[in-house]
């Protein structure tokens, strides 16, 4: 996206935020600002502690994954790499349509960091249908656990977490496509750079299919070593389930750390499952507003109105609010670093080069 669409979906997501966050005050019947910080004072403050480590395990896992990915490429990327990976995904998912803005966020560092588009772009896909199958999976978990937990939603929100179901489904499939498929993919393109030359909008055809090509090669080979190499798909299916787990507990540790008794622990669980797949696929930022919807027509059945808005208000100040702000931090420091980190490579060469030239002068 260019950075004129970043800026306004950036305001349009802060206004968006502003507009819920008031909705879900004006229909909370007495709940303030004032009473979600008393429910912070008189919290279990071990089970609130639990809550905020889950959901900065939501953003490391990520990081962990993408990294399992790219190690086993042949790319050693560090920890504090994959965490911008994962920061810089989750920023940019939270503040455009989740479509358009996290994963080539991710792929921007990857690349900057060396590593070719052909491995980036298996990498990222692979990580984004486990992070997708993850989610199905346990959607499924859910209703084992408590079957209960679907009944007790609104018609409305029974046809959201249907219809998210199918969806996700439908994605995972996709992605799997792509991943087997994605020879095709590059041929496509291949073929549109042609028709695109031929109508005089590129003209520097040898060089894009050269980089294509390459690319394409790069995907190839990271393919044949993701479809050879069982083990490694799997440690990222676990880091996906348990990144998804960790941010899908915490309402659930909130419950408990008001109050809450630990028999309906699985219950609040198993619901989040559920209001996960139905807002997950919904192409607002954050899924600000449906995210809330679910969140309170849920709970609200189940646990006394005030302290359903107080999990709910805590829990998306938490997982969301706070996360994406932190995540927004991290990746402007990522990208200041490394922009510092490439002038002085740049420069080295730059000196290199001219150490070479003038020893050639010399020698003449």
């Amino acid at each position: 996206m260019s950075k004129k669409k970043k800026l306004l979906w950036g305001i349009a997501s802060f206004l968006l935020a502003g507009l819920t966050i008031r909705m879900v005050f004006k229909f909370s019947k007495g709940v303030s600002v004032s009473r979600v910080i008393d429910a912070v004072i008189i919290s279990d403050k071990r089970w609130l502690f639990l809550g905020v480590v889950a959901s900065a395990m939501y953003v490391w896992l990520e990081g962990v994954a993408l990294r399992i990915i790219l190690n086993a490429a042949g790319h050693k990327t560090s920890n504090i790499n994959g965490l911008l990976y994962s920061t810089s995904d989750i920023y940019f998912s939270a503040i455009t349509p989740s479509a358009t803005g996290g994963q080539p966020a991710s792929a921007f560092f990857m690349i900057r960091d060396g590593i070719s588009v052909g491995v980036t772009t298996a990498a990222l896909v692979l990580n984004l249908m486990m992070y997708t199958i993850a989610i199905v999976v346990l959607g499924i978990i859910a209703i084992i656990i408590k079957p209960s937990a679907f009944i007790e939603f609104s018609g409305i929100s029974k046809a959201l977490i249907i219809i998210g179901f199918i969806v996700l489904s439908v994605l995972s499939l996709i992605f799997f496509l792509i991943l087997k498929e994605g020879k095709h993919f590059f041929r496509k393109i291949e073929e549109l750079i042609f028709a695109l030359n031929k109508k005089g909008i590129i003209k520097d055809v040898k060089k894009l299919i050269s980089r294509l090509k390459k690319a394409g090669d790069d995907y190839g080979k990271c393919l044949d070593l993701i479809e050879g190499n069982n083990k490694m798909v799997l440690k990222v299916f676990v880091c996906a389930f348990f990144q998804r787990a960790s941010q899908i507990v915490v309402p659930m540790l909130l419950f408990i750390s008001l109050g809450g008794k630990l028999k309906d622990a699985p219950l609040i669980f198993s619901k989040q499952c559920l209001m996960t797949i139905g807002y997950n696929f919904v192409p607002i930022p954050g899924a600000m507003g449906v995210s809330d919807y679910l969140m309170l027509d849920g709970f609200t059945r189940v646990m006394e109105r005030v302290m359903a808005f107080r999990i709910e208000m805590l829990s998306r100040g938490i997982t969301f609010y706070i996360c994406v702000a932190l995540s927004g931090i991290i990746t402007l420091i990522g990208y200041i670093a490394g922009k510092d980190r490439n002038h002085i490579v740049a420069d080295k060469q730059k000196d290199n080069e001219q150490n070479v030239v003038d020893k050639q002068k010399d020698n003449n």
